[in-house]
């Protein structure tokens, strides 16, 4: 090895590059820079004003960042669903000057006034949310209108009634508490905008309604085909808004009691630009509350330190103007690059060398040597099947596969002619296995662990979608990615592969080209419902198979080019042992055959190209980054193989379609009755392939169970 492979393969084993990527890929990476802005205005005006930081500065600056939070709550409803609200300055003018009225000069008792104050917030909220969900005016236009009515109706108001309501005055503790009460010394609006805030977070993660606005604000018409009501959905966040400025306007109008023509007068900007600069996405679905915390946070921070510093009110609308042009910059161009930034970081390829390729010439002494015994094996289901990755055969000599559109096929015997769909479980089946009670168990791609019952019932149960959280993962890795391959051991324990925790069902490929250990295998165990990981980062773990003793299995890495024996019960428990370790190509699916030994589909050959491609992982990076998709180099999957191998690893028998016509891209083999049938996730039949000197009685079913079963 040269001393720059040597160095390849050191610095890639210890630099984490990997982790760039996850961390960009996390939802919670939106807040980096609103984040990031927070420290740097808080070390700015820290150092400028030494007295920034004081109880009495933060004290005062939090009554107000309560009433402004009401209506940034409000705001982020109304643009998470893809509106925007203009009108919330001059809504808030109205609604302070209706508190004035009902709660100080009539006096109305708190419990009926601010109801009644947030009621009037309701109503203009409610006339944008008509104009805009239900007669789809533009949001931008018609909250731009609503502003300038409702503005004229308070200086009319303010003409008429100004000498009166200001004459007013009520006397009430509770309504004194508003102005100036604390709790253990937080301000009063503070603590009911907090609690606020953490009902709205709540509605928009837990609660129906929320995911309906994120939904409408991702995509109307994916909404509407999803059956959610769209125009009901976008009229009640203008509600929303409305009913939090009448909250945020009670607030205020406890503590200064004003009702001057400038109130609310620029709110709009500064509101948009607290929930814009927090991450909150102007073409909606994009944000949290969180978010819309954070980015009011900086906005009052900056406003009140520019005043507090002597600088005009012109020039603080200056600095506003500008810092909600650059957070509207910055999320046009992260949202339409986000994708593009993710592929160039997230995909990060690793030093790997593979042992030179086996020797596989036609008539060679070698044990891989051609041959093209498997074209034209029979064929089941031929165009009437899409994807059948595994197949199984149940005791009535049934046999079972999947399909790429949900369902779990049945081809009932003896002449596997007539089928019926068996299940119907939503994602693609993939590995499956019988137990004792004659209960059918798959992995089904980006769902999971699954089992359907027998005859008649045939109901299907999630037996498992998560395992144990590794401790240092970026990656949420307790959600199951891709459940691949399963087998039972005989205490009902169920081991099954995940091929990747890093990329779903549709990218698998591209794990390849990182050539780390992203799969792992997980036990599964029926007595507690319990799942936990027992052998983590392998390559594309994929083929399981417990031997007959009931103390191990053996699994195949895919891109190790391997076979691996792992003892899970016994005197060598946590043992593994490399049963094979330099195979021509990708080993899948592994399952018992009639003479004690074992066979394994290999889904794909290995090149001299690819396996060079490995050992430069800096070729493959450049190669992501420059190249299209769809051109990257990827595994050769074009030709099918079987080879039959003992417990020690001795290979007995290998299979070729040299053609690719009948079997292109074998994912598993299962014998039975003296015949082999073929799978593949690519393939559109079950191949049927009659094993000289076979058992013609042996089945797989009862090779796990016993003749009974």
């Amino acid at each position: 090895m040269s001393a720059s492979e040597t160095y390849a393969r050191w610095r890639y084993r210890l630099v984490p590059d990997h982790v760039v990527g996850e961390v960009l890929a996390k939802t919670w990476i939106d807040n980096a820079i609103p984040v990031l802005i927070l420290g740097v205005v808080l070390v700015y005006f820290g150092i400028e004003m030494p007295e920034f930081l004081s109880a009495s500065g933060l004290s005062d600056i939090s009554r107000v960042f309560g009433e402004y939070l009401f209506i940034a709550v409000g705001m982020t409803f109304v643009m998470m669903a893809g509106g925007i609200d203009l009108s919330v300055g001059s809504n808030f003018a109205l609604c302070n000057l209706a508190a004035l009225a009902l709660i100080n000069y009539l006096e109305l008792p708190l419990i009926v006034g601010i109801p009644a104050v947030m009621l009037v917030g309701g109503l203009v909220g409610l006339v944008n949310g008509i104009l805009i969900g239900y007669l789809r005016l533009r949001a931008f236009l018609t909250t731009l209108v609503m502003l300038i009515i409702v503005r004229a109706i308070v200086d009319m108001l303010l003409l008429q009634y100004a000498m009166t309501i200001g004459r007013g005055f009520n006397a009430s503790a509770a309504w004194e508490f508003m102005a100036i009460g604390s709790v253990f010394g937080i301000p009063a609006s503070l603590v009911v905008s907090a609690v606020v805030a953490i009902i709205a977070h709540i509605v928009l993660t837990r609660v129906r309604f929320g995911w309906h606005v994120l939904a409408v604000g991702g995509s109307r018409r994916s909404a509407y085909n999803a059956g959610i009501k769209v125009r009901r959905t976008v009229c009640a966040t203008y509600v929303i808004s409305g009913l939090m400025v009448g909250l945020a306007a009670s607030f205020y109008a406890a503590r200064l009691s004003s009702a001057g023509s400038d109130v609310g007068m620029g709110m709009e900007v500064t509101v948009l630009t607290a929930v814009v600069l927090g991450g909150i996405s102007l073409g909606g679905g994009r944000g949290s509350v969180v978010k819309a915390v954070l980015g009011t946070i900086i906005v009052l921070l900056v406003q009140n330190s520019l005043i507090r510093m002597g600088l005009r009110s012109g020039a603080s609308s200056l600095v506003l103007g500008s810092i909600l042009l650059l957070a509207v910059a910055i999320d046009v161009r992260w949202l339409k690059n986000r994708h593009k930034v993710l592929a160039r970081a997230y995909v990060s390829p690793t030093y790997f060398r593979l042992p030179p390729l086996p020797e596989t010439a036609e008539g060679s002494n070698s044990d891989y040597a051609l041959n093209d015994r498997l074209r034209g094996v029979e064929a089941i289901g031929l165009g009437e099947l899409d994807g059948p990755e595994d197949v199984i055969f149940d005791k009535d000599e049934n046999l079972y596969c999947g399909s790429r559109h949900g369902d779990i096929i049945r081809f009932f015997a003896p002449d596997y002619k007539r089928w019926e769909n068996f299940a119907h479980i939503g994602g693609h089946p993939l590995g499956m296995a019988f137990d004792a009670k004659g209960n059918l168990h798959s992995c089904v791609g980006g769902m999971g662990l699954y089992m359907i019952t027998p005859d008649p019932e045939r109901k299907v149960v999630k037996l498992s979608d998560e395992t144990n959280r590794s401790l240092l993962s970026v990656v949420d890795d307790s959600r199951l990615r891709l459940a691949d391959d399963l087998d039972i051991a005989p205490d009902g324990r169920i081991f099954f592969s995940e091929a990747t925790v890093r990329y779903e069902m549709y990218d698998w490929m591209v794990d390849a080209l990182e050539a780390r250990g992203n799969g792992r295998i997980i036990c599964y165990d029926p007595k507690d419902g319990s799942s936990c990981t027992v052998l983590p980062n392998l390559q594309l773990p994929n083929g399981i198979c417990v031997e007959p003793g009931g103390q191990s299995l053996l699994f195949a890495e895919t891109w190790g080019c391997r076979i691996t024996r792992w003892w899970f019960d016994g005197p060598k428990k946590g043992r593994k042992e490399v049963v094979i370790d330099n195979l021509p190509g990708y080993p899948d699916n592994i399952n018992r055959a009639s003479d004690g030994t074992f066979w394994c589909a290999l889904c794909g050959m290995r090149s001299p190209v690819f396996d060079l491609a490995l050992r430069m992982p800096q070729f493959r990076r450049r190669m992501v980054l420059k190249v299209a998709r769809d051109e990257w180099l990827y595994p050769n999957m074009n030709t099918g193989c079987v080879i039959k191998f003992d417990a020690e690893g001795n290979v007995l028998d290998v299979l070729w379609d040299l053609g690719g016509e009948a079997h292109p891209m074998i994912t598993s083999i299962r014998e039975h009755k003296g015949y082999l049938y073929l799978g593949g996730i690519y393939n559109n039949r079950v191949g049927r392939y009659k094993i000289p000197g076979a058992d013609p009685n042996w089945t797989s079913l009862s090779s796990y169970w016993g003749k009974k079963s």
